[in-house]
């Protein structure tokens, strides 16, 4: 008897499992999803979409994504507040554009003179960079998740030419996050704006310069109608990473198996927007190449020499202020000194004998 009752309670037990999976299986879930990029810009834009896409069909329609650009729903600048509050359970962007929360953001989407795309990954995923995110991001009720990347990008459009740091006085400049602040360090005037304000604001002259991504992105903004000097390399973030953030509440709902699905949408975007970049990136810059009237010129080792000097500087000064920032940046500088030993006779040693 005792074991006939086990036995009837044990199935009683399995069929309220299984019927509580089944109604798990059925809900669906509708959520939004706010980026900082304008509606449906090529590469950083589409990828958002791709993901929601992706997540949408893997999850037979279980979790369904309406994306919002930035300016639809909320400005490009509060998708990282929105998305805290629960406004929206998802959201796209870069981490450096919310240092007003705390220091430490940047690090995770680049620093000057940092670890390229493929290093960056390397910490992310296998260096303790991840945890590192996420523990960061927990106290705004937010979970993280690399989320693409442009790869090295351009040093940016400048209406004059930079032969010497002393060009730099008074230069207006549309770059955000540490890269700012290196250019502050040097004479220039740093200024914060969304991506979809920069065109005008060169054309205007409230600007006398800009970074954006690379020529993949900035032909398309026709960067090169309203500026003629095309400077590289993009020394404020040579391998900047993207993310995804989404509401711990939202996410803690979801089941099992809806989390992996957007657990892995995040990781192939991250790979996918990468290889998108390296090929149009490359494409586009055939097209600006051919255009006669556009200078593109390295930067002079004098202005590159004190844009690291500045960099170290600044590091230093955060690192010394704030302890987040300096427990994420003493992990992020331990293993860049590691990887860049290999770095150095692989990729480098490889790209260098390339061009010799």
């Amino acid at each position: 008897m005792k074991r006939r009752e086990l036995i009837l309670g044990a199935g009683a037990a399995g069929i309220a499992a299984t019927s509580k999976l089944k109604a798990q299986t059925k809900k669906t879930f509708k959520w939004k999803m706010v980026t900082t990029w304008p509606p449906n810009f090529p590469g950083l834009g589409t990828g958002a979409i791709r993901m929601a896409k992706s997540i949408e069909k893997a999850s037979a329609g279980r979790i369904k994504i309406k994306i919002f650009g930035a300016g639809e729903l909320v400005p490009a600048f509060e998708v990282f507040d929105y998305v805290s509050s629960g406004g929206a359970e998802m959201g796209h962007g870069a981490a450096y554009y919310w240092r007003g929360k705390t220091e430490a953001t940047q690090i995770f989407t680049a620093l000057p003179f940092g670890l390229n795309a493929m290093e960056m990954n390397g910490w992310l995923y296998y260096g303790g960079g991840l945890e590192l995110y996420r523990e960061l991001y927990d106290t705004f009720n937010l979970r993280p998740f690399p989320c693409g990347n442009s790869g090295c990008q351009m040093g940016g459009w400048f209406k004059k030419e930079i032969n010497s740091v002393a060009d730099l006085k008074g230069l207006k400049m549309r770059i955000p996050g540490f890269g700012g602040e290196v250019l502050r360090r040097n004479g220039g005037t740093p200024v914060a704006m969304p991506g979809g304000e920069i065109f005008t604001a060169l054309q205007t002259g409230t600007i006398d310069a800009a970074e954006w991504i690379g020529p993949y992105n900035d032909l398309t903004f026709g960067m090169h109608k309203v500026a003629k000097n095309y400077y590289y390399p993009g020394w404020h973030e040579g391998g900047p990473t993207l993310e995804c953030i989404v509401n711990k509440d939202a996410y803690s709902e979801l089941p099992e198996d809806l989390k992996a699905i957007v657990d892995i949408a995040a990781s192939a975007t991250n790979d996918t927007m990468l290889a998108e970049f390296m090929a149009r990136n490359a494409f586009a810059l055939q097209q600006i190449k051919a255009m006669e009237d556009i200078k593109i010129s390295p930067f002079p080792k004098d202005v590159m020499r004190a844009f690291k000097k500045s960099t170290q500087e600044i590091i230093n000064e955060i690192a010394r202020r704030d302890e987040r920032f300096a427990k994420v940046y003493k992990s992020y500088s331990d293993y860049k000194n590691t990887v860049e030993q290999w770095t150095k006779i692989s990729e480098y040693a490889l790209l260098k004998n390339r061009y010799e």
